[in-house]
């Protein structure tokens, strides 16, 4: 018997790296795991978290949701423009993939957290929504801040039925295209300022974010609520 044995959880934003490696670790804490994103793959399902009624309808076919990890964003195809030049369909885009879609999949599967008594909800954040987007995305940078503030609010609401709710902002982890391409644009001088700004002097890796998720999602965390944990090797300090 795992921790998480005998519970359902639902991670978005599985498609790879961070989110594909919080579905494993819950998965080996003997949660059955459901991983959706936008388009499906080897153990995902499709699934728009930005969608509302589609949202609910999925929560309603798989039953309730004990643990919740908010793990879908990112940058949306998007790169740093001066604010002028940012349309609003591009600060919408980038604001409903990260802040919109936690407010809709927490919405939809506290109910049933409250029926049960307990419920673990997980937002990965970003060090962009406590300080600064490194690409100059204002949208991201709002969006991950604005994830803290609901971290907060949503723990101070649900702690009474048993609910707990935190938050990570991971560091830079190279876990998809969209970082891996960003990291190469630094060339060797900027990679290594990177990682000289980094206490432990490398890069995050999704297990070290799923770690995270496994430390909040325990029966040894219940009282741990509404906090939001920097795992970034220390950036954050400097």
């Amino acid at each position: 018997m795992t921790g998480l044995a005998g519970k359902v959880a639902l991670v978005t934003g599985t498609a790879h790296g961070i989110g594909a490696a919080i579905a494993a670790m819950l998965a080996e804490q003997g949660a059955s795991v459901h991983g959706v994103d936008r388009l499906a793959g080897p153990g995902v399902k499709p699934l728009d978290v930005t969608d509302a009624t589609a949202v609910g309808a999925f929560v309603a076919r798989v039953g309730p949701v004990d643990v919740l990890v908010n793990n879908a964003g990112g940058v949306a195809g998007q790169t740093g423009r001066p604010l002028e030049e940012v349309s609003d369909a591009d600060w919408r885009a980038v604001v409903d993939a990260n802040l919109t879609s936690t407010f809709v999949c927490t919405r939809a599967v506290v109910p049933g957290m409250k029926a049960a008594g307990w419920g673990r909800i997980v937002n990965i954040s970003s060090g962009a929504g406590r300080s600064v987007s490194l690409t100059g995305i204002q949208a991201y940078a709002s969006a991950k801040a604005g994830q803290i503030g609901l971290t907060r609010q949503t723990a101070h609401e649900l702690g009474r039925f048993g609910i707990t709710v935190n938050c990570i902002a991971p560091g830079f982890v190279l876990s998809n295209p969209t970082t891996q391409r960003q990291w190469e644009s630094y060339g060797d001088e900027g990679q290594a300022a990177l990682v000289a700004g980094i206490a432990v002097r490398r890069l995050g890796t999704p297990a070290d974010i799923a770690n995270g998720v496994r430390f909040f999602t325990a029966e040894g965390s219940s009282w741990v609520t509404g906090q939001t944990i920097a795992i970034d090797g220390g950036h954050g300090i400097f």
